[in-house]
């Protein structure tokens, strides 16, 4: 568990950066088609992907995930089985049918096949250009990536521009991405 301050810290910069990708959003409405433009060469081929469906604000996936398949990539959503995880990367082909996981996010159904991303695209609220990742504070992005990074998963943070800030707090547990992908272009993380 992290330290109080460092927790007060994070809650804080929570609530701001919420507000601001709301904004953001909506300033850049066609920023979906432009994380497609950015993607960096050097992460085609990598497959399985793991995405994700967006929720509330968050960086939307979904036309990168598919121009990825198109370009021949098996393409995985996460399902969360119960609140405290772990979340899944269940096969999702283009098109099929998603029904809702513990938290009400749509996943593929718990009966499709289960796979190991190599890529995965993570959701955030603020990024720094050292691969420091600021989540919605449950952790299970954390979770997820300390069960995967050990695999040789290459983690990349989805964000608008404007989530960037100078520095996330971040405790032993927080894991760090490998790159960031902003409407604007691609970053890869010291």
């Amino acid at each position: 568990m992290d330290d109080p301050a460092l927790q007060a810290e994070k809650a804080m910069l929570r609530r701001l950066l919420r507000g601001l990708r709301a904004e953001l959003q909506a300033q850049c409405p066609d920023a979906a088609l432009r994380f497609v433009k950015t993607f960096p060469q050097a992460l085609m081929g990598l497959s399985p992907v793991g995405g994700y469906w967006p929720v509330g604000s968050e960086a939307d996936p979904r036309v990168l995930l598919a121009a990825l398949a198109k370009a021949g990539a098996a393409i995985a959503l996460p399902r969360m089985v119960t609140r405290r995880g772990p979340a899944r990367f269940l096969s999702w082909p283009a098109g099929a049918a998603l029904s809702p996981d513990a938290f009400g996010v749509p996943s593929p159904p718990e009966t499709a096949p289960e796979v190991a991303p190599r890529l995965l695209l993570v959701p955030l609220l603020g990024f720094d250009r050292r691969g420091g990742r600021l989540g919605q504070g449950g952790g299970h992005y954390d979770r997820i990536l300390a069960a995967l990074k050990p695999r040789g998963v290459l983690a990349v943070g989805l964000a608008y521009a404007g989530q960037e800030v100078e520095e996330v707090p971040s405790g032993p547990h927080d894991q760090r991405l490998d790159w960031i992908l902003t409407e604007s272009g691609a970053v890869a993380c010291a």
